[in-house]
């Protein structure tokens, strides 16, 4: 026997005979409590031996309870008593503290010096310039609206990603939404559809049409043109995103547990209640690439000539070589396409795929960027970064390795008041963010959280252009990838770039010789299927050769 077992029995007798003693000679509540411990004690023990289908239970009676207790508070102790202030995942304290302390309006400066270590492989830094500028207010939007956009859109340099109603709460979509329109950015509103809280408080809008076509669906769940045309149209939808897949789980669809779809979700949704709602991989109106180009133009218009792109993580580089094909065959570009970072986001996911799919954010960019250049696209079509963003520095990065604006989702939540309690896929969020229940919703005051909202993105903004600045730049798109500094393993900086080497306009085009693997994907790359074949091995070519400034 374990020695719990034994103090098990010792308690199940001689404890209860010295309890019942105990309270046969004695007076007083005191002995009447001691029996009804040790009674209770002993019946749990009793089924935790012989009934209960925990080992732990079996092996260890009663006090296993105790473990099941602490664990299930093991990420708030990890994180408050245990983590230093730079090593927790995804967001460590250092991270967070800076959301909030823009976002609450109070100073966000520290003192004594870096905790960082500056010398650490892969540490991103800049270099400064003796002669700071300023970045000009005209310099401080960007237009998002290819040569077929009848209504391009003035966008910001930080905008709200994808999070839909269903994931998160309805005041936190209104708080997000407030917020949106004090700071004059986009809400995009998640693959949930636009529901009445994303419209309440008139915020610009993206409405993301997801696999699932929320939104925009009939009763066979079909796509369908009139309902998407009614909501299209009406001023608030700024910009329309089609989702073919994202960061947290590329390759998988969108999962919205049963426990958070309530009557309002399911009919906003058109689907049904009592079950998991888990959207198909592939988007329906997407299954090749010439397939959603003419789904981008279809949208455009019956938008009356809005702002239409697409979202995605990039896995297989070939594959988005044969979209920038398909676009050059079928001249049907779209006015935008947002990269999403494997760095995961406010989504549920299998393990297995956030942790092990897709490129991450800043290569990815550098990537789409360099397509499009070589394809001779880039001008016609903007780059939207959607990854982990919390500071100016990481928004800096993101335009530097070629994105023209970027989106963040989970550092708004954290600016709402989300603690990263990682309870998002349970309905149990203990700020009433990303969850259902009403009790824990309503904790949240729209009005006080929008103004959270507002700050956080008019503190990072301003700590990005002072950063541009600093640089010795009057305008961010003046940024480019090898200005961001990469410590290496032997202990030298070098620019951040890629295994594949930048692309001038039309290289791909020219059918000249490049280096790298670009010839390669690009003759593998097709137009009338999005799988292609990953055969180029790549090599750890990044010291064997020069970088040049692209």
């Amino acid at each position: 026997m374990t020695i719990m077992q034994k103090v098990y029995w010792i308690i199940a007798t001689l404890g209860n005979l010295v309890a019942i003693n105990y309270l046969l000679n004695s007076t007083g509540l005191l002995p009447s409590l001691v029996v009804m411990a040790t009674l209770f004690y002993t019946a749990v023990g009793y089924f935790d031996l012989y009934h209960s289908s925990h080992t732990l239970n079996r092996l260890y009676p009663v006090v296993a309870y105790l473990r099941y207790f602490l664990e299930s508070y093991r990420v708030e102790i990890q994180q408050y008593f245990i983590a230093n202030d730079t090593e927790e995942t995804p967001f460590n304290r250092e991270q967070r503290s800076l959301v909030y302390q823009r976002a609450k309006n109070v100073r966000d400066t520290i003192a004594f010096g870096t905790q960082r270590d500056l010398l650490e492989d892969n540490y991103l830094s800049l270099w400064q310039s003796l002669h700071p500028k300023e970045v000009s207010e005209t310099a401080k939007r960007v237009q998002i609206g290819g040569p077929d956009c009848l209504k391009p859109y003035q966008a910001s340099y930080f905008n709200i990603s994808a999070m839909s109603f269903g994931s998160l709460s309805a005041n936190a979509i209104e708080s997000l939404n407030l917020g949106a329109l004090k700071a004059g950015c986009y809400h995009n509103t998640g693959e949930g559809g636009v529901s009445p809280y994303h419209l309440k408080h008139r915020g610009d809008i993206v409405w993301q049409i997801g696999s699932g076509l929320f939104g925009c669906r009939d009763n066979s769940g079909s796509f369908n043109p009139e309902t998407f045309k009614a909501m299209a149209t009406r001023s608030q939808i700024k910009m329309i995103e089609i989702k073919l897949s994202q960061g947290a789980k590329p390759a998988h669809g969108g999962v919205l547990p049963a426990a958070k779809i309530t009557d309002e979700i399911a009919a906003i949704r058109h689907i049904s209640t009592g079950r998991d709602c888990v959207s198909p991989a592939v988007n329906p109106e997407c299954t090749t690439p010439k397939e959603l180009l003419n789904f981008v133009k279809t949208l455009r218009e019956l938008s009356e000539g809005k702002p239409v792109g697409f979202k995605l993580c990039v896995g297989n580089p070939v594959e988005f070589l044969g979209l920038c094909k398909a676009m050059i065959e079928t001249g049907i570009t779209p006015d935008f396409i947002t990269v999403d970072g494997a760095e995961g986001g406010t989504g549920a996911a299998p393990v297995e795929f956030t942790n092990r799919l897709g490129m991450m954010c800043l290569e990815a960019v550098y990537f789409v960027h360099n397509a499009l250049t070589g394809a001779g696209l880039r001008d016609k079509i903007k780059i939207i970064a959607s990854g982990k963003t919390a500071s100016s520095f990481d928004l800096l990065a993101k335009i530097a390795m070629g994105a023209d604006t970027v989106n963040a989702a989970r550092t708004m939540m954290l600016s709402l008041g989300c603690i990263q309690s990682r309870h998002c896929n349970t309905n149990m969020c203990p700020t009433g963010i990303a969850t259902q229940d009403p009790a824990r919703s309503k904790a949240i005051n729209v009005s006080a959280k929008s103004e959270r909202v507002k700050n956080y993105h008019k503190n990072t903004l301003n700590s990005f252009f002072e950063l541009v600045g600093s640089m010795g730049l009057d305008n961010p798109t003046k940024l480019k990838p090898h200005m961001v500094k990469r410590r290496t393993p032997y202990g030298l900086l070098m620019s951040v770039g890629s295994l594949i080497e930048p692309l001038q306009t039309n290289d791909l085009l020219n059918e000249k010789p490049l280096a790298g693997p670009w010839n390669e994907w690009w003759r593998m790359a097709q137009t009338e299927d999005f799988y292609s074949e990953d055969l180029y091995i790549l090599s750890p070519a990044e010291l064997s050769r020069p970088r040049k400034p692209s």
